[in-house]
């Protein structure tokens, strides 16, 4: 045993040879040094408190002031609207007006109360997320009705005309059903129990309906104890209830911002950052829009004092989630093919110590979407079992993770990564096979609840974010040969690595019983993924040159006698 490992570990000293990959400057390190005495996190953390006050939602009062709150701090920082600017000009934002296909929607107020208790059950002061998005008003001075407990399989049973339905799961299947049969609304709860809701008993998670265009239908969502409450009361019998509710449905037009720092040498290439706005939360996703913000004014700033320079094109972009990501690299398909890398922050400004787990970076699918073991583990958010077809090799996710890991060890700030899930920015970029990954925080005990709150939200974790992602970005829009040669040295080692992970394991699993068969897979699987994933550096240069690519072919050789070795020892266990 001593001895194959020992075999493996010569393997892996040799194939580094003269270079020591272990001591190679971090690829980002001039960038760090430049951006880390100036970024602040002042910026981010005033602008995730100010669009935090609203529940956003695109189109509605609270996205739009957002939307020009952005506009104003890019002017400040020197970015000129387009229809004003010269083709000299190279700090540029837009305004982006569409209109809606539903109208938009806001809470105003809502009341839930126990006919007979003195006291409202739940009061929109002190639980904004009560009101389902999309729910219609009730009338001005309320409704009293009763209360139906239903669940799927009995609702057929009861008369519902002018009645309210109490259901404690997902409405799906329920709300047209209950439409149909005449209820005024619906009360429901369903929260996942990584809310720890017993904990945070007034926590209420955010649900919707269908845009109200045909009908007056309502619905409200309950914490915890108002559920106890509500459950109790059912328990005895007969149970009515007073509702009030009232909301904005209204026409309005979709805004998304656009800015750009035009890149002097290849000013078609570019990098993509997109921060979403909707959602009722601070940290999901003020925080993305606030570290968004103080990333690109930073950058301006250090661009028009001379600090940095940029090749290719840094472009910021703000809307609506997925949605705005996704038009805008469809809606040009000349301007999509020359969209190199995507990042998406959401929910970036977490004070770990209240809302538990960690920054995490969702790499693109890499086998430990497929094999997800050793270290590697799903958020509780979770994600489908991948198949080799869905990989998408690429330097991206061991570039952004040793920025990141960097930036870790130097603020003492812990970072991990999670498999791809999906369900953000970084899902457009992928499905129109641009290289895009997350920057993230999960579990958040109160994500999509009303106690996401600015209390929930660090500075300091803001900040490192920040810095960690612009860095990042500087290198790859202004990377050359030395890049590359860094990238590809640090994606060699980062291969090495992870093989001997999977080999550990893989051999671990053998001895205990499992096929070798399997395990050869697997270690496969890392391997062709590593191998093209090394084919990607030469995109770091506008002409790769033949000593360049002699030193992928070589790093891909280094890797196959390694994976080859590690296979051998499976035959001898």
């Amino acid at each position: 045993m001593k001895k194959h490992l020992f075999l493996i570990g010569y393997l892996f000293v040799i194939s580094l040879g003269c270079s020591q990959e272990k001591d190679i400057q971090p690829t980002s390190q001039d960038y760090f040094d430049i951006i880390r005495p100036v970024f602040t996190g002042d910026l981010a953390f005033e602008t995730t408190d100010y669009v935090a006050q609203y529940w956003r939602v695109a189109g509605n009062t609270g996205f739009n002031k957002s939307v020009y709150w952005i506009s104003e701090h890019l002017e400040k920082a020197g970015y000129i609207l387009e229809n004003k600017a010269t083709k000299d000009d190279r700090l540029t934002y837009r305004i982006e007006k569409r209109p809606m296909k539903y109208p938009t929607w806001e809470p105003v107020s809502a009341s839930l109360q126990l006919t007979g208790d003195e006291e409202e059950l739940l009061l929109s002061t002190t639980n904004r997320n009560m009101t389902y998005l999309n729910s219609a008003s009730t009338p001005k001075e309320g409704v009293e009705a009763e209360v139906i407990h239903i669940t799927e399989d009995n609702l057929d049973d009861y008369n519902l005309k002018e009645k309210v339905i109490y259901c404690a799961s997902s409405i799906r299947g329920l709300y047209q059903k209950a439409l149909n049969k005449g209820a005024l609304g619906m009360i429901t709860y369903n929260n996942p129990s990584y809310l720890q809701s017993e904990k945070n008993t007034t926590s209420i998670q955010f649900r919707s309906l269908p845009p109200q265009t045909d009908s007056q239908f309502w619905g409200i969502a309950l914490s915890y104890a108002a559920k106890e409450k509500l459950e109790f009361a059912l328990e005895k019998g007969k149970v009515e209830v007073m509702v009030h509710i009232q909301t904005k449905i209204y026409d309005s037009e979709e805004l998304t911002v656009v800015a750009n720092i035009k890149g002097a040498k290849l000013p078609k290439e570019r990098l993509v950052f997109s921060a979403h706005i909707q959602e009722p939360g601070a940290n999901d996703n003020a925080s993305g829009v606030g570290a968004q913000l103080e990333m690109a004014t930073l950058a301006a700033n250090l661009f028009e004092n001379k600090e940095i320079t940029l090749d290719r094109t840094l472009t910021f972009l703000w809307g609506d989630e997925i949605i705005s990501t996704r038009r805008y690299i469809q809606e040009n398909t000349e301007r999509a093919k020359n969209i190199k890398w995507g990042i998406s922050l959401d929910m970036v400004g977490e004070n770990t110590a209240i809302t538990g787990g960690s920054f995490l970076i969702e790499k693109m699918p890499d086998p430990s979407a497929i094999w997800t073991r050793g270290k590697d583990k799903h958020s509780e958010w979770g994600g489908d079992v991948l198949s080799i077809e869905d990989m998408k090799p690429h330097y991206l996710n061991d570039f952004i993770i040793g920025n990141f890991k960097n930036q870790g060890a130097f603020a003492n700030w812990e970072v991990n990564t999670n498999p791809f899930e999906g369900g953000s920015d970084h899902t457009p970029f992928l499905n129109a096979d641009i290289p895009g990954l997350l920057l993230w925080h999960f579990t958040d005990q109160f994500y999509h609840t009303d106690n996401d709150k600015i209390d929930k939200v660090s500075q300091e974790t803001l900040k490192n974010v920040g810095i960690g992602a612009l860095a990042s970005a500087l290198t790859l829009v202004n990377a050359n040969t030395a890049t590359a040669e860094q990238v590809l040295a640090s994606v060699k080692q980062a291969a090495q690595e992870r093989l001997q992970a999977e080999f550990d394991l893989s051999l671990k699993s053998i001895k205990n019983g499992g096929a070798a068969k399997e395990e050869t897979a697997i270690l496969k699987a890392w391997e062709d993924w590593y191998l093209k994933t090394m084919l990607t550096v030469d995109d770091l240069e506008q002409q790769p040159t033949k000593e360049f690519k002699a030193k992928i072919l070589q790093s891909q050789q280094d890797l196959k006698t390694i994976v080859k070795t590690q296979i051998k020892q499976f035959e001898n266990n």
